[in-house]
């Protein structure tokens, strides 16, 4: 029963997905920032989808920052400053299914007070 249901969740998360994908596109100069998160860690990276390439990228596993609210803004003010570096300050956020609540909301308001546009 168990197995059942976190198929299910699972799928319903991808249905979401695809939902939201089909009006979110990111360029060189506004890239897409798509999240990941796992029960332990939080990734998330910068998209160009004309030319289908990761412009930048950060790990939550590899800076030992939990998925936590107070991880998801430490991994923001990491992410935002390698943004900066590449001088990108629009992007478009892409939540990946997830609901916008908890690390998922904490990230962005990290990225908006670093001073990222979503």
């Amino acid at each position: 029963m168990r197995a059942n249901l976190l198929k299910r969740k699972l799928a319903l998360r991808i249905k979401r997905k695809k939902r939201v994908r089909a009006d979110i596109f990111g360029t060189v100069e506004r890239p897409r920032i798509s999240i990941f998160k796992s029960n332990r860690y939080v990734y998330v990276q910068a998209i160009d989808d004309v030319n289908n390439v990761t412009l930048v990228s950060a790990d939550g596993a590899k800076l030992g920052l939990k998925a936590s609210k107070a991880g998801a803004i430490e991994l923001a003010k990491v992410f935002a400053e390698s943004l900066k570096e590449k001088k990108l300050t629009t992007v478009v956020y892409d939540r990946n299914g997830y609901l916008y609540h908890g690390v998922i909301a904490a990230f962005a308001e990290g990225l908006r007070e670093n001073g990222i546009t979503l």
